[in-house]
């Protein structure tokens, strides 16, 4: 409860004016829109635990340019103890170069990067003691209620351990009546620096805006294949639009 008071609390001084909601679903990376959301996540490590506490946002700063953001906090056993501590700070710019129609989808185009920040906690098992900065291109395909966004992301390490990984990811988001969303977030990552490992994951994320600046949601999460990062997690968010 003190964690959750506390990402309330940054949430507050992050948000500070409110604003008019744009209409799209904020669980899209690429969707123009402002939101904060509040959110915590449980995963099996096959053994040890972990609770990840986050603040995830966005904020657009012009038409064509989106900031987002993520504020970590986790809680875990892997050293064999349990150990709590913020984990990382995540900045991500993404830039809209171009919009518009292909045949009956429509598209938005997306290039940015992001940095990644630890806060130096990887002793106690939080973090991986690298910083990190990760370019990333896609696009976002739009048709009546249906949103498909495949990107690519690569991460290297600026100082501390040797990263050096590409994503594939592909997100499917699917609307319904009553302000109810379903969205599949697939996750491929490659590390080139571990004999090209796999660690693949997916979410199922079920969610409703009760208001437009107001929505809930619960995530599934399953991680794939012998090099993956967790068997399984659940999550629970809530979203404020501005």
């Amino acid at each position: 409860m003190k964690r959750l008071t506390l990402l309330v609390t940054v949430f507050i001084a992050l948000v500070g004016v409110n604003r008019s909601y744009g209409g799209e679903n904020a669980s899209n990376p690429l969707a123009a829109v402002n939101n904060t959301d509040v959110r915590a996540q449980y995963f099996d490590l096959d053994g040890p635990e972990r609770s990840d506490y986050f603040l995830d946002g966005a904020y657009m700063l012009t038409p064509k340019l989106k900031l987002k953001y993520e504020l970590h906090y986790w809680d875990t056993d892997v050293t064999g103890s349990s150990e709590s501590d913020w984990e990382s700070l995540h900045i991500k710019p993404i830039y809209f170069p171009k919009q518009g129609e292909w045949g009956a989808w429509k598209y938005k185009l997306a290039i940015g990067g992001e940095l990644i920040v630890g806060f130096g906690n990887e002793d106690k098992g939080i973090g991986t003691g690298s910083d990190q900065i990760a370019p990333l291109v896609g696009v976002a395909l739009v048709k009546g209620g249906t949103v498909l966004v495949p990107l690519v992301q690569h991460f290297v390490e600026y100082d501390g351990p040797a990263v050096n990984q590409t994503a594939f990811r592909l997100i499917a988001i699917q609307s319904f009546p009553n302000e109810v969303w379903g969205k599949l977030d697939a996750k491929i990552p490659v590390d080139w620096e571990n004999d090209n490992v796999v660690p693949a994951t997916a979410e199922v994320q079920l969610g409703k805006m009760f208001t437009p600046s107001f929505g809930t949601y619960v995530d599934g999460l399953v991680g794939i294949g012998s090099d993956r990062p967790y068997d399984w997690g659940v999550g629970v968010g809530v979203r404020l639009n501005y």
